[in-house]
C-alpha cells in the first residue's frame, strides 16, 4: 500500500487568489497588463491622425521651409540675439507640427492602460530591490517559459507585420515605381499616404496580436497569484485573528461583563428564582423608570452566585418558577420587562415592599 503525505499537497498553489491577495498585489503594481495593447493603440491613433491631418502638416512644413529659406538665409549678421530669435521661431513652428502628434500619443497611451487595469497610482515598482539584480534569477527569467513566449510573440509580430506591409507595397507597386516621374510635392503626398496606410494596417495586426498577448498575460497573472490552502488559512488567521486569541478575548469580555453584572446585583429590589436553576435580579425606581428592568440574570452556577450576593446584601428572594424561566428566556440584561410580565412582577414587588415595611 502506498501512503500519501497530505502535507506535501498542502503547499500546492491550486486555489484562486482571495480578494485581499488581489488587492495587495494591485497595491504593489502587479496587474494584468500587456504592453503590446498600449503600443498598438498608440500606433493606431497616431497613424490615423497622420492620415487625416497629412494635408495640414504638409502645409506647415512648407511654411516652415519657405520661411527658413527666404528669411533666415538672407540675414547678414548673425549674432547671439538673432540666433535666439531664429531658435524661438523654429521651436514654435515645430510645436505646431509635433505637439498634436505627441498629445494624441499620450492620450492613447493613457487610454490603453486605463482599459486594462483602470486608475492606479503606486510607487512600489520604483523601490530599490536587490532581488531584481540577482544574476541567478536573471538567468531563470532568460531561460523560462515566459521568455519563450516573448520570443514567439516577437517572431509573430515581425512575420505578420512584415508580410502585411509587403503585400500592401506590392499592391501599390505602380505608385512606388512612378515616384521618379513625379514632382517633389506629389512624391511627398504619395509617400505620406503609403506610410500612413502601412502604419494603420500594421497597427491593426499588432492590436490583434496584443489581444492574444493580453489573454496570455491574464492567464500568467492568475497562475502566479494562486494560493495554497495553507496560504488561505494563514491569510484568514492574519485578517480575522488567531482563533485561540479570539476565544481568549471573548472569554475575557464575558468575564468583565460578568463582573459588571455581579456589581449591579446589590442594587436590585428583588431576585426571582426557579429556585435552583435560574435567578433574575430586578430593579425599579418609580421616579426614573416606567417599568422594572433586569440588571442581572443567570442559570445554574451563575444563578447560585447571584443568590449568594443577594443574601449577603439582604435582598429579598422570591421563588416563582414560571416567572423566572420566562424572564430568563425573553428579557436581556438592561432591558425593561415586557407587558406580559407586568402583573406577575407587580405582585412580586408588592410582596417585597410589604416585607420591607415590616422590617
Amino acid at each position: 500500500m502506498i501512503r500519501l503525505d497530505l502535507q506535501f499537497f498542502a503547499g500546492e498553489k491550486t486555489e484562486k487568489a482571495t480578494p485581499k491577495k488581489r488587492l495587495d498585489s494591485r497595491k504593489k503594481g502587479q496587474v494584468v497588463k500587456s504592453q503590446d495593447v498600449t503600443t498598438a493603440i498608440v500606433l493606431l491613433f497616431v497613424f490615423l491622425f497622420l492620415f487625416f491631418t497629412a494635408g495640414f502638416m504638409r502645409d506647415r512644413f512648407f511654411v516652415f521651409f519657405t520661411h527658413s529659406f527666404t528669411e533666415f538665409i538672407s540675414i547678414n549678421v548673425l549674432d547671439i540675439d538673432q540666433t535666439m530669435i531664429i531658435y524661438q521661431e523654429i521651436i514654435v513652428q515645430m510645436a505646431y507640427i509635433l505637439l498634436p502628434v505627441m498629445a494624441i500619443a499620450v492620450i492613447a497611451g493613457i487610454g490603453g492602460n486605463l482599459m486594462q487595469f483602470g486608475i492606479l497610482f503606486t510607487a512600489e515598482p520604483l523601490k530599490f530591490d536587490l532581488k531584481k539584480i540577482d544574476p541567478i534569477k536573471g538567468l531563470k527569467r532568460i531561460f523560462s517559459i515566459r521568455a519563450l513566449v516573448e520570443l514567439l510573440k516577437s517572431l509573430l509580430k515581425i512575420s505578420f507585420i512584415g508580410s502585411v506591409t509587403t503585400i500592401l507595397l506590392m499592391m501599390n507597386i505602380e505608385k512606388v515605381l512612378g515616384l521618379t516621374f513625379k514632382t517633389p510635392h506629389d512624391t511627398l503626398v504619395t509617400v505620406g499616404q503609403l506610410v500612413a496606410l502601412m502604419g494603420i494596417v500594421a497597427s491593426f495586426v499588432l492590436l490583434f496580436i496584443s489581444i492574444l498577448d493580453y489573454f496570455y498575460q491574464k492567464y500568467d497573472y492568475e497562475k502566479n497569484l494562486r494560493m495554497s490552502k495553507q496560504d488561505i488559512k494563514d491569510e484568514h488567521k492574519n485578517t480575522e485573528g488567531d482563533p485561540i486569541i479570539k476565544s481568549r478575548i471573548k472569554q475575557r469580555q464575558r468575564e468583565m461583563a460578568m463582573r459588571r453584572m455581579m456589581q449591579e446585583v446589590p442594587q436590585a429590589d428583588v431576585v426571582i428564582t426557579n429556585p435552583t436553576h435560574f435567578a433574575i435580579a430586578l430593579k425599579y425606581d418609580d421616579e426614573k423608570m416606567d417599568a422594572p428592568i433586569v440588571i442581572a440574570k443567570g442559570a445554574d452556577f451563575i444563578a447560585q452566585k447571584i443568590k449568594l450576593i443577594a443574601k449577603e446584601h439582604n435582598i429579598v428572594m422570591v421563588e416563582n418558577r414560571p416567572l423566572a424561566r420566562g424572564l430568563y428566556d425573553d428579557v436581556e440584561i438592561g432591558d425593561r420587562i415586557p407587558d406580559q410580565f407586568f402583573k406577575a412582577v407587580a405582585e412580586v414587588l408588592a410582596y417585597v415592599y410589604r416585607i420591607q415595611r415590616k422590617i
